[in-house]
């Protein structure tokens, strides 16, 4: 390993009062091939320079804290999470509006947004307080807000909002990072590797999670049924979630990547200028349309080799016109029964949710050098099977 990452983790270790501990997994390799990447290929500005490293600090001393805890406590890896429910699909397929109407259920063990940013106590924090780490988290998401002010016109950001387990699976280092930043040797490096550790390792932090909500009393003593998840990242490694997850269900979003494929560019580009002073659209365009066009290629042939009832089709077109209705069909999907109180409780949230008070988020294909054609050719067994035969994967 390199000199830069060993003075990493040495600093890590240090932050994290000593331990040493990273727990398992091909973590240094990982940031080995990461951080050259970065340094080579990535055009960071030297701002930008200083939020990744720090961001790979702070996951690698969350690193350190969790395998004590679990080290400590035996009784966090005996936490049930078998059995999620998982939505899985392009980003701007609805997946967000899913997943929030479903965590107003109770029944539903969910992460939010500070949690997956911190999902380990700070140095002299009790896992019963996290009142620090949620007041970072917001001042946090502000500043983003104010930096990047498009960004809730793309995705209505919440530090206390469920929200993806992206940044947890980050802590395996064997995640996108190209989401930040234009490292395509990371990526053709990432694309060769087993994943098994990364499900194993988002395992543990989803049981870490749940037993830190016993600690602060916000998980009765009867835990919840089940989590529900989200990240359009499992599109790539559909049978590793249910190797690791053996109990999953997912539910699969659909909408025309003609739509969501440009949209998702904007997004990937809004977040490389955090980092990056002049990051290149067309390079964003052409890595997320092909890294994409390869997600919905293998989630199609994993589902082909797995019983069918694995698995629900939501279209994004009736998650909008009919979110209570998709809602039926997910919770009998599930095999829980949709409750008045639970159905209240979605309506209340969807009442202070309106989508309708989001900004337009504005941007052509042609800025990221794609075209209609171009992606109608490039995804057409997708758009074949679920956009424009529609009668062929009804929703249940």
């Amino acid at each position: 390993m390199n000199a830069i990452n060993e003075d990493l983790l040495a600093r890590a270790s240090e932050q994290a009062g000593g331990l040493a501990d990273f727990g398992p997994g091909n973590y240094r390799e990982a940031l080995e091939v990461l951080s050259d990447s970065l340094a080579r290929e990535a055009g960071l500005s030297p701002q930008g320079a200083q939020r990744l490293e720090g961001k790979l600090l702070a996951q690698l001393v969350n690193r350190l804290v969790i395998q004590d805890y679990c080290r400590r406590h035996p009784e966090i890896l005996q936490e049930r999470v078998e059995d999620p429910l998982v939505i899985v699909g392009l980003p701007r397929t609805g997946t967000t509006l899913l997943q929030r109407m479903l965590a107003t259920d109770a029944r539903f063990c969910s992460a939010a947004w500070w949690e997956t940013r911190y999902p380990a106590p700070l140095p002299g924090e009790d896992a019963r307080d996290a009142s620090r780490r949620i007041a970072l988290a917001r001042d946090e998401v502000a500043q983003m807000i104010r930096f990047i002010p498009d960004i809730l016109a793309i995705h209505p950001l919440d530090a206390m909002a469920a929200d993806e387990e992206f940044m947890l699976m980050e802590h395996s280092f064997l995640c996108a990072m190209d989401s930040y930043a234009n490292v395509p040797g990371y990526t053709g490096w990432l694309a060769r590797q087993d994943h098994t550790e990364v499900y194993a390792y988002l395992k543990t932090m989803l049981q870490f999670l749940q037993w830190q909500k016993r600690q602060r009393a916000e998980t009765p003593a009867a835990p919840a049924q089940r989590w529900v998840l989200k990240t359009p990242q499992h599109l790539h490694t559909l049978e590793v979630l249910f190797r690791v997850f053996p109990g999953a269900q997912v539910v699969l979003t659909h909408r025309d990547p003609v739509q969501t494929i440009p949209s998702m560019a904007s997004m990937a580009h809004t977040l490389w200028k955090m980092y990056a002073d002049t990051p290149d659209p067309i390079a964003v365009g052409r890595q997320w349309s092909e890294q994409m066009r390869r997600g919905t290629d293998h989630a199609m042939a994993v589902r082909d080799a797995m019983p069918a009832d694995r698995f629900l089709d939501v279209r994004f077109e009736d998650t909008v016109r009919d979110p209570f209705g998709v809602a039926q069909a997910v919770y009998r999907f599930a095999g829980m029964p949709l409750t008045e109180a639970v159905r209240a409780g979605m309506w209340a949230w969807m009442e202070s949710n309106p989508r309708n008070q989001r900004a337009a988020h504005a941007y052509t294909p042609e800025q990221f050098g794609l075209s209609e054609a171009q992606l109608e050719r490039d995804f057409a067994g997708y758009r074949a099977l679920h956009i424009l035969n529609r009668n062929q994967t009804p929703t249940k």
